[in-house]
């Protein structure tokens, strides 16, 4: 008997945080993984750990989403081996906490071209292959602050996020009935190591605990959303609690209390911290 074909699962910012436990959580699922960041070490260590585990092939494409048409060469990747990818995570991304001026013009591009139009162009390419098939899932790692009014500090994160929300949306109006499920995913804080990369640890770990949720569960919450159709997702009570607030409170509240609480994330003068795709 012919062995079955195994799912791959396209996973970008894969070398750590939610990116790691999305795959680890497709690895459980006997899906097969492209794992996309620029760390090759790690995603190597990671796919052999899953490989090991769970029996399904995992390999690493090192790329910089920052790049303008990276996509092309991920998914030149993925077809060199003759792949054919079932679920795209688009999960690569950083932040940027200083004032939009006070860094270099080339790291807000980098940031625009890595959460925005590298995962918009990795989407593209993948749905015509989705629509053929009758089938496919696309998670966008969106956020709770795809919610939120902007704030001083980060300050294209939230216009992103939202774009992010929007575009899922847009996404699943237009291919829902062509068998393409898409879902964002809008997680509050979580327990990765984006404040460590971004210079705002000690102002996260500032924060009540009770409000951190583990990667995998995030991850879990996200996968079983996108198995049943849903398009919006917000892991966690308290973060739909926040973001019913963040939608329905009168929007001068809204925007009086998030940028006083975002205030301590706002890292003026210091040194621009790393690029963190993961």
């Amino acid at each position: 008997m012919k062995p079955a074909i195994r799912k791959l699962a396209l996973i970008t910012g894969a070398s750590a945080g939610l990116g790691a436990a999305f795959a680890r959580a497709y690895a459980a699922r006997g899906f097969d993984l492209a794992l996309v960041a620029r760390r090759l070490d790690r995603l190597e260590a990671l796919g052999a750990e899953l490989t090991k585990a769970h029996g399904v092939e995992a390999f690493a494409i090192q790329a910089d989403l920052a790049t303008i048409g990276v996509e092309r060469l991920v998914l030149g990747a993925v077809a060199a081996r003759g792949g054919k990818i079932d679920v795209l995570v688009n999960n690569a991304g950083f932040s940027i906490p200083q004032s939009f001026a006070a860094v270099p013009w080339e790291r807000q591009r980098d940031f625009l071209m890595a959460l925005v139009v590298s995962a918009c162009g990795l989407a593209h390419g993948v749905i015509p292959g989705m629509v053929e098939r009758g089938r496919g899932a696309i998670i966008n790692n969106a956020s709770l602050a795809g919610f939120a009014p902007g704030t001083p500090g980060h300050t294209l994160y939230a216009g992103a996020k939202s774009l992010a929300i929007k575009f899922s949306e847009a996404l699943d109006a237009e291919y829902r009935a062509k068998g393409v499920r898409v879902t964002a995913l809008c997680p509050g804080f979580t327990h990765t190591d984006f404040g460590r990369a971004n210079g705002t640890q000690v102002a996260m770990d500032s924060s009540p605990r009770f409000f951190f949720q583990t990667a995998e569960a995030v991850v879990e919450t996200a996968i079983h959303a996108n198995e049943r159709g849903r398009v919006v997702v917000v892991p966690g009570w308290h973060n739909k609690i926040a973001a019913a607030l963040l939608r329905y409170l009168p929007d001068s509240l809204v925007k009086a209390v998030v940028r006083a609480g975002a205030e301590k994330y706002h890292l003026e003068g210091q040194a621009a911290a790393g690029i963190e795709q993961g």
